[in-house]
């Protein structure tokens, strides 16, 4: 009985569930595939052609793709790791404002990641595709290696990119909120105050409060006229 509860509480562990989210595994996956670009071609990337002792790289002698290559590589791998570590961290993070600037870079670094291992993917395929057969002894599987991950890399930085829209979406800002319960309770209080409410009333001469607040000139109390009498009308003691 000790092992199967062991082993429950592993699986409800914190690390356990943190590796199970979409998010962290689509991480792992882009440094796995950013790792293997760089160190593909830092390894095996620069060769001796067969006549020659001097070192170029196997991707049609291009310097150039294989340093794009491995300084991608690496600052992707290293970008992945500082990621996952701030992933472990976020839900320490109190503050609303930095947990949603968190969030802002996360999917703008993803895009951008995207659209450079795009460039990268197209580049390395075309000079590996004008490469002379046979002109290297070796390195020729880690180019393929380098032109293929590269070509995984942008669909899982897109589903990262992806993944982080969906948390700008789901958590909206504390703040916003607020504001919309405000105004939502200013409104019916509003509402309420403009509509007609009929008082009742204790005297035939007492105002409603509604008559005397929207129609203030209908119940201003008016003061009494005098009048001149008619000379008909006065009066002879005498007679």
């Amino acid at each position: 009985m000790l092992i199967p509860e062991s082993l429950q509480d592993l699986a409800n562990s914190e690390a356990v569930q943190f590796l199970k989210r979409p998010k962290t595994i689509a991480r792992i996956f882009a440094a796995v595939f950013s790792l293997i670009v760089f160190s593909s071609l830092l390894t095996d990337g620069y060769q001796n052609k067969t006549n020659s002792s001097q070192l170029h790289c196997v991707l049609n002698g291009n310097n150039a793709g294989c340093s794009f290559a491995v300084g991608a590589g690496l600052l992707a791998f290293l970008s992945c790791l500082a990621f996952l570590a701030l992933d472990a961290h976020e839900g320490r993070v109190a503050s609303s404002r930095f947990k949603r600037a968190f969030q802002l870079l996360d999917f703008i670094l993803a895009v951008l990641w995207a659209g450079i291992w795009s460039v990268g993917f197209c580049f390395l395929a075309n000079q590996w595709r004008r490469s002379p057969p046979r002109q290297f002894l070796l390195g020729s599987s880690s180019a393929k290696a380098a032109v293929t991950f590269a070509f995984f890399s942008i669909l899982v930085w897109i589903l990262q990119a992806y993944l982080a829209l969906q948390d700008l979406r789901n958590d909206a800002p504390l703040s916003y909120k607020r504001s919309l319960d405000e105004g939502g309770v200013v409104l019916t209080s509003l509402a309420s105050a403009a509509s007609p409410v009929n008082t009742p009333t204790t005297g035939p001469h007492r105002l409603s409060y509604t008559g005397s607040a929207l129609f203030p000139h209908l119940t201003t109390p008016k003061a009494p006229r005098l009048t001149m009498m008619p000379d008909t009308y006065t009066a002879h003691p005498h007679q």
